[in-house]
């Protein structure tokens, strides 16, 4: 979907909206049958919000933006046409409103909210059929498709935070173990070479020494975590960085996020009912604080940044799987060599130095979003996404 032209783009944008209205069905559906609104929670913005946001984003990157043909060169702070919706910067521009304000606010009905939607795609499909067959031209239609799947899966987070919504994702898949991956020392080109859609933060792709490493072939699964657990891991503070034990007492977790057994098997609340997961399952809903305890009391660490994408490029034949959870790395989230940021300005700058990479996909991460070298981040303390981790030989 990167290099996708005009026709694909086109099915695929309907295609997101669609998706993202059957997620929202989920929470109306949820609402109707408890008789009464999803709570405030930190974890995640109202569905009502950001149903209303992705409609927003598209609209002002695209049918208000008379930039748009110029793609990642457009100048952010140019004046833009009037919206569909009068009060729609006031509703949901991200710049201006935090994740807390945005349970605070009058939003229209759901019904008026679905027809600005469909009103502003329409405008969107009619501006991508005049629009040149050109990767600057097609860029704001790529980034606000993009967009759309990375709230979709938002939506999939909120569902299990919520315990509803199991009907329109399967669980994911365990896997048969494999032996590590030994990779020989390498030069790797980390980050994105021109051409197609490239987020900002993977520009540009850079060489980077690789000395040989060792790394699990699949993610770290639930049999080999709820050893730590039967070990005491939770209560030993050898195997936790500072922060790390810190988050610990605060939170007074024992076990990963909706786990609620840890012995003989694990039970886990998913999207509302309480399974028995497979022990060759990844582990999920790992802060990247309990994936680097692990590591620590194994003996072993997460991978870099590099390393893991390294392996995901060249161990691919070598049997290197991912796309279940998104991994955490040890790495911190930073600018590569000469970053300048694309017009969506919020998107990496913010995180910059604070978070932490995540790499891969997770099973409810759409197809067209998965890519190698796609770099996610979130805070160290962040459990509520499909995130677990894999190791490398310390």
């Amino acid at each position: 979907m990167r290099h996708a032209g005009k026709g694909l783009l086109s099915l695929a944008l309907m295609d997101a909206r669609n998706h993202t209205l059957r997620w929202f069905g989920v929470f109306e559906d949820a609402q109707r049958a408890g008789g009464q609104a999803v709570a405030a929670s930190p974890d995640f913005d109202p569905p009502l919000w950001t149903l209303g946001h992705v409609g927003w984003f598209q609209e002002r990157w695209i049918a208000r933006n008379v930039e748009r043909a110029r793609g990642p060169a457009c100048d952010p702070t140019r004046p833009r046409l009037a919206s569909v919706e009068a009060n729609a910067d006031a509703w949901f521009d991200t710049a201006h409103i935090g994740s807390g304000e945005r349970w605070r606010l009058s939003l229209p009905t759901p019904q008026v909210v679905r027809q600005t939607l469909a009103e502003t795609l329409d405008t969107t499909l009619e501006l991508l059929e005049s629009a040149d067959e050109t990767d600057d031209a097609l860029y704001f239609y790529r980034l606000a498709l993009f967009h759309e799947d990375m709230h979709c899966e938002a939506f999939a987070c909120a569902a299990q935070t919520l315990g509803i919504g199991a009907h329109l994702l399967p669980p994911p898949p365990g896997g048969a173990p494999r032996a590590p991956l030994v990779l020989p020392a390498t030069r790797h080109m980390l980050g994105s070479a021109a051409g197609g859609f490239v987020f900002d933060n993977e520009k540009w792709a850079h060489e980077e020494a690789v000395p040989e490493f060792e790394i699990d072939a699949r993610p770290v699964n639930w049999g080999q975590y709820t050893e730590f657990v039967e070990d005491g891991g939770y209560d030993d503070s050898r195997w936790w960085t500072p922060a790390g034990w810190d988050w610990v007492q605060r939170s007074g977790r024992r076990c990963p996020r909706h786990v609620e057994q840890m012995r003989h098997g694990v039970l886990a609340q998913r999207f509302g009912s309480l399974t028995r997961l497979p022990l060759a399952q990844p582990a999920m809903h790992v802060s990247w604080h309990e994936a680097d305890a692990w590591c620590r009391w194994a003996g072993r660490r997460l991978p870099t940044e590099v390393e893991w994408e390294c392996a995901a490029v060249a161990g691919a034949s070598m049997g290197f799987a991912w796309g279940q959870v998104w991994e955490w790395t040890a790495s911190t989230f930073r600018p590569y060599p000469g970053f300048a940021a694309d017009p969506w300005r919020e998107l990496s700058q913010p995180a910059f130095g604070t978070h932490k990479v995540l790499r891969g996909a997770s099973f409810a991460t759409r197809a067209r979003m998965r890519n190698a070298r796609y770099r996610n981040f979130e805070l160290p303390e962040r459990d509520d996404i499909f995130c677990g981790f894999r190791s490398c030989a310390a």
